[in-house]
């Protein structure tokens, strides 16, 4: 049996006043409150972002920056300590007086240097390279100090990559490069 439709008999009265003969929406201060508060809280949020991004926090910035020397001053290293994978950098290495004898600088990596942060390329080139102890050493040909060294690195995994580099009979340089996606 159908139903019969009965049509509105009362017309839809808005509880809210009208103002000048205009419509009425209605409003809810302690909403409205919440909601300015939550907006606050956002804007907040992102302007932490941006401040963070600005210093380095995320890579290539003032943060980012970092600089070891051993004591006796043999190495000088400049580097990120936090980095961004897949993304070149460079490594500066400095050898003072007392790493250059007879013409000639031997400089340790470790292997983190090599594979985890993914080093691409060092100059100058070095005239020799020995594998053991767990890295890689150098034999590079210096006749006068201050020597620069440097290594492109193009980290591919993510974390933490903890690192040292040392040349022979010296205190080695530890550190540590923070990779980001």
């Amino acid at each position: 049996m159908p139903t019969q439709e009965v049509p509105f008999t009362k017309p839809v009265e808005d509880s809210v006043p009208k103002v000048d003969n205009a419509i009425a929406v209605g409003e809810d201060l302690d909403f409205q409150r919440r909601w300015w508060k939550f907006e606050r809280v956002i804007w907040s949020f992102f302007l932490l972002i941006l401040l963070c991004d600005a210093l380095g926090l995320f890579g290539r910035g003032w943060l980012a920056k970092a600089h070891a020397r051993t004591p006796d001053g043999a190495l000088d290293l400049k580097y990120e300590r936090i980095e961004r994978a897949s993304t070149p950098s460079i490594m500066t290495i400095k050898l003072g007086p007392s790493a250059i004898q007879n013409g000639q600088a031997h400089l340790f990596l470790s292997d983190d240097v090599i594979r985890p942060m993914g080093a691409q390329r060092i100059a100058p080139q070095p005239a020799t390279s020995v594998i053991g102890n767990g890295g890689i050493t150098y034999t590079f040909p210096a006749t006068a100090p201050p020597a620069t060294i440097t290594i492109a690195l193009e980290p591919s995994f993510v974390g933490a990559h903890h690192f040292h580099l040392g040349i022979p009979g010296s205190e080695p340089i530890h550190a540590t490069v923070v990779v980001v996606p």
